[in-house]
């Protein structure tokens, strides 16, 4: 690594130079305290005694090698400032760390794992054009062993045959770099390149992601490069100065209590590129979500404080430096401002991400479920309001952890009415969710129907697969998760003409017809979003075209009373003009049904 472009902003490997680095025998401490009187590093290879680092470089870069400094040996640094007052420190770029309370950083040596997922790795792409499923995991909550805890090793065995079983082809974890406090659920990191010991080893954490990859299942960070805990052995004041965050008290700390990064500093960036091009290289990752994009594009996240110029350039670097590096993996925004090209091409004054969670979409969809089904027809535009804009980003259709805490109750109990009522709602609002073009993303226990809001203390009720109403809904997810990931349609987003209002609630009902298309075929859904009972419902169809059901949510298998879902609809064509033809369905509370029409031309047609 030149230091120079360390400093200019412009390094995306500045974890290969600073860092401690197993080598010889012995290990290379190199960091980095532009404003230290002097610097110095201690641990179980030296009895805790202190061994000055020598200042190899004028802007502040002090290194050692010890002899016998081992991996799995635990360190700190010790940092003195100009006035001679000492800061301890664990390491900013350590690859571990001890378990929470305490905070010494531990040697690591990343090159002894070996990969074995090639195959994944030569064939994966940033999924614009292929099926996007992602079920959100917080690691320490999704399921324990026996003895009340998880692990790495404990989720690869148990999450890559669920997740498999269920239809969803990436994981996205909840942060998984190092954090002092659980309830901060990761987003309050004190060490952006240690894997949270929580779980264990950054070696246990490779082998997770392999696992994932030997079996077909791509796994996306979280991550939050705009702000960090305030802790004193983190980053914080780290040599006695400002260094990586802001000087200035009014733009320091943000809304939730931690320190905001200096963006605008060149060696700041550098520590950040090489934070997110670090989980891609070294550990596999296939994709990154941005944490809280709004409090980097606008001071404070406050759009009326203004624009931060170094922020929307931060995040253009950042995207446009990995995809030089990976052109191969995604990056999604987590975004609800109007900045403009989130996702546009960063050539072109776009910030690079590949998608942009569509939160619009996600409250307007819930806020729609909670109305009395009376009321949802002339409210019609809720639901029809997002894709009059879906064509400025790309976007991802998100029902995240954020929506199932803090008194906003979870997606089933969302849901209109009493218990009996939820279930089948909630069926429709997952069917339109994967009708409407967008990539998808689940929190975990969305899909069993979970009634308790997620704690992170508490893995998911899964007692609850033993009560048939939850069984019935989870089968239903993932028979629909199965047929998303089954059917090219459903996959060509942001391409004009794939999307099509086949009906947009013209009867008075509320009733939504949606047609996804491609050359050749087109899946049709019909969406009964009330309780009217039982009525008879049209809708035209393309001419000479092979139709077939493929999910009908009604049935006794979902919790429906339909024993012959083929009994329910018929096809009525006009005698003088068989081109024209009408799907006539008998439409039940809540239903809907999902049909393959496969075209033909008139000379093949029946």
């Amino acid at each position: 690594m030149e230091i120079q472009e360390f400093l200019e902003g412009k390094s995306f490997h500045s974890y290969e130079y600073f860092g401690a680095h197993p080598q010889n025998g012995g290990t290379l401490f190199r960091t980095y305290a532009p404003n230290a009187w002097k610097a110095g590093v201690c641990g179980d290879f030296s009895g805790w005694d202190i061994v000055e680092l020598m200042k190899v470089h004028d802007c502040g870069v002090y290194e050692a090698f010890i002899p016998g400094a081992c991996p799995g040996m635990k360190y700190t640094y010790r940092i003195y400032d100009k006035k001679g007052n000492m800061y301890e420190h664990c390491d900013p770029y350590g690859a571990g760390m001890e378990y929470r309370p305490f905070y010494a950083s531990i040697i690591r040596d990343l090159d002894r794992y070996r990969f074995n997922d090639w195959t994944w790795m030569q064939n994966r792409t940033d999924c614009l054009e292929r099926p996007l499923n992602i079920y959100e995991v917080h690691a320490g909550s999704w399921k324990k062993d026996s003895s009340g805890h998880t692990s790495y090793l404990y989720l690869a065995d148990t999450l890559i045959p669920y997740v498999k079983d269920c239809g969803y082809n990436y994981v996205e974890f909840l942060p998984l770099t190092e954090y002092p406090c659980d309830e901060s659920w990761g987003y309050q990191a004190s060490c952006f390149y240690s894997p949270t010991s929580r779980y264990g080893s950054a070696d246990e954490l490779m082998q997770m992601v392999d696992r994932f990859h030997q079996n077909g299942i791509g796994v996306i960070l979280d991550i939050v490069p705009g702000h960090f805990a305030v802790d004193s052995f983190g980053l914080k004041c780290y040599d006695g100065t400002c260094v990586y965050e802001y000087p200035f008290p009014d733009v320091q700390y943000n809304e939730w209590g931690s320190l905001n990064f200096n963006l605008s500093r060149g060696d700041v960036r550098s520590f950040l590129f090489s934070a997110a091009n670090y989980w891609i290289e070294r550990f596999h990752f296939d994709g990154l979500r941005v944490d809280s994009v709004s409090n980097i594009l606008y001071w404070q996240g406050d759009r009326s404080r203004g624009v931060n110029q170094n922020g929307v350039e931060f995040l253009r670097l950042m995207n446009r430096g990995l995809k030089a590096l990976h052109p191969d993996i995604l990056t999604a925004a987590e975004d609800s401002t109007e900045f403009p090209q989130v996702t546009g091409n960063p050539a072109y004054g776009g910030l690079g991400f590949d998608y942009k969670w569509d939160m619009g979409w996600m409250h307007d969809t819930l806020e729609y479920m909670q109305m009395e089904p009376y009321l949802r027809s002339p409210s019609s535009n809720k639901l029809s309001f997002s894709m009059w804009y879906f064509q400025s980003e790309r976007f991802l259709l998100p029902l995240s952890h954020d929506e199932v805490v803090h008194g906003k109750a979870t997606i089933l109990q969302k849901m209109n009415g009493a218990y009996e009522a939820k279930f089948p709602q909630a069926k429709v609002l997952y069917t339109y969710m994967y009708l409407h073009p967008g990539k998808k993303l689940n929190f975990m226990g969305n899909e069993i129907g979970q009634f308790r809001e997620w704690s992170e203390k508490e893995q998911e009720d899964w007692e609850l697969l033993s009560y048939p109403a939850h069984r019935q809904f989870h089968d239903y997810i993932r028979a629909l998760n199965h047929l998303y990931l089954q059917f090219p349609q459903l996959h060509y987003d942001y391409g004009f003409g794939n999307f099509e209002w086949a009906d947009l609630n013209t009867s008075g009902r509320a009733v939504f017809s949606i047609r996804r298309k491609t050359a050749d075929a087109e899946l049709l859904a019909i969406l009964h979003f009330d309780c009217d009972p039982a009525a008879p419902y049209r809708v035209s169809l393309p001419p000479f075209c092979e139709l077939k059901l493929l999910l009908h949510s009604g049935q006794k298998c979902f919790g429906g009373a339909v024993e012959e879902p083929g009994h329910t609809f018929q096809v009525l064509t006009d005698e003088e003009a068989p081109e024209n033809r009408l799907l006539e369905i008998m439409l039940g509370p809540y239903d809907c049904l999902v049909f393959y029409l496969q075209y033909a031309d008139r000379e093949g047609a029946s």
